[in-house]
């Protein structure tokens, strides 16, 4: 026989469940905006059937249902999209690297304007074309002087603007090894408090929140991988434990960055400043983790850095300002040299005096667009060797020559034979700056073409994510409606009941009073 009360247990077992899920439905509501918030629910689940099942069980016909309990308050969240999402941004970090370093490069070489370098030699060229017509004239001389101090002045600015850059994209670089080893502290911080909570029984649902918005954000950085780790205890099937994160290295090999229960390790630069190991002093060679040499990151934000500031895998400085650099060292090196070359079979305007240097003497390629400068001997107009013959001022036939360096081939130099071995071993000079310019305009294009799709793939994701994860507005207010229902139709059982209860108590005996 079952107790006089148990509908009464059971309809106040139903109203303090839906009483809890409508609570829940507020905390939604509360947070639809909150960056990084999963919407949670009350999983409920039928309480224990009375009479449970025994020698000495009560002679009733079956168990009867005892009401409803909730059986945990869980947050709704697909790990498949999670992953999918980090993926998406991984790629995104990286080649937004790559486009944003681009994109100031390209702001640098201003290609095609009426400033840049291509049309500060065109300028050069012409004004030697215009001496060619009047050798003695000393406007032309002047003319040619100048346009070729903008020449130099050009490549100065060129090398010292790429290398601001690229010391800039330095402190960029040690900032992202900064964030990356803050996060990784905040991990295992917050590792720590789940890992106190969940063999407790309970679900730390913000805890939950909190660090995958983090490693949401270091995805962006590292390409990275999780393992959860169990917190024991009588923690929860459901629970998600503490996460060892590990970084993917550039062989695939995993790095563990935090450890779920012991800590995390740091990330450094190599080389670096002995008071700031972030920062990098020169071509990176390597980084460490917690003080172990690992081989440079996978993908991420930090491997466009440093893809984009310049690194040495061994086999040389490779990257996208150092090529530029060096493409721009070999320009003006091999300018110079050829120029100078044919300068010096010339004639000035004094009686048989061969030209001399009209740029110095440049001795390596390396530096050379920082290096180049107009010789002192230019200081003299009289001494631009516009003339091909000695005594011959009116003769403007090496002028001529001087303009043609422009169309050279360096496969080919003739007249004179080239002195030295050049860096540039095929094509023209202005060949050779087209290549540059053209090759910057593909990556660019490339990097800018990959950021939409990786935004958009991004984008989708987190959108399917987010029909599973984020709070709708619509479907709060529908189950605050079914849970508020439920709610009152629980206490009008009790209601019932009680009328019920009324009849036997006060009601019956009373025969014959």
């Amino acid at each position: 026989m079952g107790s006089t009360f148990h509908g009464l247990e059971v309809a106040k077992r139903g109203m303090a469940v839906q009483q809890m899920a409508l609570y829940t439905t507020g905390h939604n509501i509360a947070n639809a905006n909150t960056p990084g918030y999963s919407r949670q629910r009350v999983n409920f689940v039928q309480s224990e059937p009375y009479p449970p099942a025994s020698m000495n069980r009560p002679q009733i016909p079956g168990q009867m249902g005892t009401g409803v309990e909730a059986g945990s308050i869980e947050r709704v969240r697909d790990r498949f999209f999670d992953w999918q999402y980090r993926g998406e941004n991984n790629k995104l970090g990286y080649w937004q690297a790559q486009a944003d370093a681009l994109k100031k490069m390209e702001d640098i070489m201003n290609e095609p304007s009426d400033s840049g370098l291509s049309k500060t030699m065109d300028q050069f060229w012409q004004a030697l074309q215009d001496l060619s017509a009047n050798p003695e004239n000393t406007g032309a001389r002047s003319v040619v002087r100048q346009r070729g101090l903008a020449v130099v002045e050009t490549f100065h600015y060129l090398a010292d603007s790429l290398t601001s850059i690229q010391n800039d994209l330095a402190n960029e670089i040690q900032v992202t090894v900064k964030s990356i080893n803050s996060i990784a502290e905040q991990l295992y911080k917050i590792n720590q408090q789940i890992a106190e909570v969940e063999p407790h029984g309970y679900l730390p649902n913000d805890l939950y929140d909190e660090r995958d918005r983090l490693l949401d954000e270091l995805s962006a950085l590292v390409k990275i991988e999780v393992e959860p780790r169990p917190s024991g205890g009588k923690a929860l099937n459901i629970a998600e434990g503490a996460y060892d994160v590990y970084i993917l290295d550039g062989n695939g090999q995993r790095q563990l960055l935090v450890n779920g229960t012991q800590g995390y390790r740091t990330l450094s630069v190599s080389p670096s400043a002995s008071a700031a190991p972030e920062t990098p002093t020169g071509p990176l060679t390597g980084l460490s983790l917690g003080g172990s040499s690992i081989p440079f990151v996978a993908s991420g934000k930090l491997k466009g850095l440093i893809e984009a500031y310049g690194y040495d895998d061994g086999s040389g400085v490779k990257g996208i300002y150092p090529d530029m650099l060096k493409k721009l060292d070999t320009l003006a090196y091999s300018f110079a040299k050829r120029f100078n070359e044919v300068h010096q079979t010339g004639y000035t305007l004094s009686p048989s005096n061969p030209g001399g240097l009209f740029f110095t003497d440049l001795t390596q390629v390396d530096g050379a667009a920082k290096a180049i400068q107009l010789s002192s001997n230019i200081d003299d107009l009289n001494n631009i060797a516009a003339s091909s013959a000695p005594n011959e001022p009116g003769n403007g036939f090496n002028a001529i020559r001087l303009a043609n360096v422009k169309n050279s081939n360096f496969a080919n130099l003739q007249d004179p034979a080239p002195s030295v071995s050049y860096p540039i071993t095929a094509g023209t000079l202005q060949a050779y700056y087209e290549s540059m310019i053209g090759q910057l305009a593909v990556d660019a294009q490339q990097a800018n073409r990959l950021v939409n799709n990786s935004e958009v793939l991004r984008q989708s994701v987190e959108e399917r994510r987010q029909s599973v994860s984020g709070v709708s507005l619509d479907e709060e207010m529908t189950n605050m409606i079914r849970f508020q229902h439920a709610y009152n139709a629980a206490a009008r059982t009790i209601t019932t009941i009680d009328e019920m209860l009324d009849k036997i108590i006060n009601g019956m005996g009373i025969v014959g009073r």
